[in-house]
């Protein structure tokens, strides 16, 4: 966790998308330092007339490299959070030819109870994982 969710227009290949994940999982390590392995992303692939990426008015330019990112994560705080978002874009960029202004990224914070990692438990809450307060 974070669980990273990207919406992207089709037409990338495969090759392309693993070269965007890996980017986007080398920034979140740097960015929150979690272990490597914590690793959850999703890929959604849209036909053009079923993505719509405007600029909210900011004069932000769009192409069809653009690329919207859901974080859904425990709080991290503004500090870490920005700083996601500078290295993710530095490395779509360099990595991807993905530029800063076609990238949108949007975090949707939540709570340990929120989060199961299988077998039906809430490890945070359970004391399997750091960080949570163990139930009794």
């Amino acid at each position: 966790m974070p669980l990273l969710h990207f919406h992207l227009l089709e037409g990338r290949t495969d090759v392309e998308i693993r070269t965007l994940l890996d980017a986007a999982h080398e920034a979140m390590l740097e960015a929150f330092a979690v272990p490597r392995r914590d690793r959850y992303q999703l890929v959604s692939e849209y036909k053009p007339s079923r993505m719509i990426v405007e600029d909210t008015g900011l004069d932000i330019p769009r192409t069809d490299k653009v690329v919207v990112v859901q974080m859904f994560s425990r709080p991290r705080g503004a500090d870490k959070t920005a700083e996601f978002y500078r290295l993710l874009t530095e490395r779509l960029e360099q990595e991807c030819g993905i530029a800063p202004s076609d990238v949108m990224i949007s975090v949707v914070e939540n709570e340990d109870a929120h989060w199961s990692f299988g077998n039906g438990r809430a490890q945070f809450l359970t004391g399997e994982l750091g960080g949570g307060r163990p139930v009794h």
